[in-house]
């Protein structure tokens, strides 16, 4: 049996202000998987996503990546963590005074890799997003497509071996969303885990790739090869269709 690359046991969340976020939480994500997260709007998909980067700590339950769990952490062992998640958001948060190229880089320079490995591996992640030939343009420069291209290859700098997508198509057009998620793909497919929260109904269908839908902070389906929502607006898969 596969052991899961994360893990969620009976996880709850509840915010400061009394909000609950998660509840009950049961999840196993195994090596190389492609999973979307679905769901209105304050369903819990950001906040799942944010325990497994611990940007926040359960209130009660596990979380567990790569074996480890993630709130026992010490505070030193976070940004270890985290080279080994990728992190991709709607608003990109590029640097405006930086290039393309110095975007990408700068995710490595933090950790301390050398000078003489930084260009070859910028140009290697810029060219799995096909845009080696903007390295030097500045964010303002590109559309919104090509700026959440260059976030992708920020992401991938230090090879993770899980990437979270938070809406990453949610400000693009569908030319531009459908590119990113074959970019997507084509990095699964080298082995990397990954995770979406999407509200595009659209590349969920064509993806056919494993679904969880969330509603009011609970996981209500989990299906394989499933798709976003049926005209009666339940979640289904191929097999209920």
């Amino acid at each position: 049996m596969v052991e899961p690359i994360i893990e969620l046991q009976n996880v709850n969340l509840i915010y400061p202000n009394g909000t609950r976020a998660l509840k009950n939480i049961d999840l196993s994500v195994t090596p190389g998987e492609f999973v979307f997260l679905v769901g209105h709007t304050g369903s819990g998909k950001s906040s799942l996503m944010k325990l497994i980067y611990r940007e926040n700590d359960p209130t009660l339950g596990l979380v567990i990546v790569e074996g480890n769990e993630v709130s026992e952490m010490k505070r030193s062992q976070i940004p270890y963590l985290r080279r080994r998640i990728g992190v991709i958001f709607q608003d990109f948060r590029l640097l405006g005074h930086k290039t393309v190229f110095e975007n990408v880089a700068y995710a490595l320079q933090v950790t301390g890799a050398s000078r003489s490995v930084i260009p070859r591996k910028v140009n290697k992640a810029l060219t799995l997003v096909n845009l080696r030939e903007k390295a030097d343009r500045l964010p303002s420069q590109l559309s919104g497509g090509e700026q959440q291209r260059a976030a992708i290859a920020r992401a991938l700098i230090n090879d993770p071996v899980i990437l979270l997508a938070d809406e990453p198509t949610g400000n693009l057009d569908p030319d531009s969303s459908w590119d990113i998620m074959q970019i997507l793909s084509k990095v699964n497919a080298r082995g990397t885990t990954i995770l979406v929260a999407t509200h595009n109904q659209q590349m969920v269908d064509i993806m056919q790739k494993r679904v969880i839908v969330m509603d009011h902070g609970e996981i209500i389906k989990d299906v394989q090869n499933g798709m976003y929502f049926s005209n009666d607006n339940h979640p289904h898969n191929n097999e209920e269709a």
